[in-house]
């Protein structure tokens, strides 16, 4: 959705303690990395290569395998500062701190917008 800041209104700071970021969110995200690489290691270990091949010629062992290694560099962590901006940006919205629009009347405009100018370049 597209938002625009109502004027006029105030928005209280939401923040995270430490309890809540590091445990709440760095610890669980961490272990929720381990257990999809621990399942796809599994699959690899028991040659279980079902819904890892997406096209008719893709090899599904090698699918899984790259699955495997891609997992072992994947960071869902996101940082304090942006998950605290997200939540605010969550909170302004529910409150009606910001003017908010359907995403088909923002894609509308866009179009009307692009259809516009093409005709100008003609």
């Amino acid at each position: 959705m597209h938002s625009k800041l109502v004027l006029g209104t105030e928005t209280k700071k939401i923040k995270l303690n430490w309890w809540e970021y590091w445990i709440g969110h760095c610890w669980m995200t961490g272990w929720q990395s381990i257990r999809m690489t621990f399942r796809i290691w599994a699959d690899l270990i028991t040659s279980d290569y079902n819904g890892y091949a997406l096209m008719k010629e893709d090899d599904p062992e090698a699918e899984c395998i790259e699955w495997f290694w891609v997992s072992l560099n994947e960071d869902n962590v996101y940082p304090k500062e942006f998950l605290e901006y997200l939540m605010q940006m969550v909170d302004d919205i529910k409150l009606g701190k910001v003017e908010t629009h359907p995403i088909d009347e923002v894609i509308d405009q866009v179009k009307g917008e692009l259809n516009n100018a093409n005709h100008h370049d003609l």
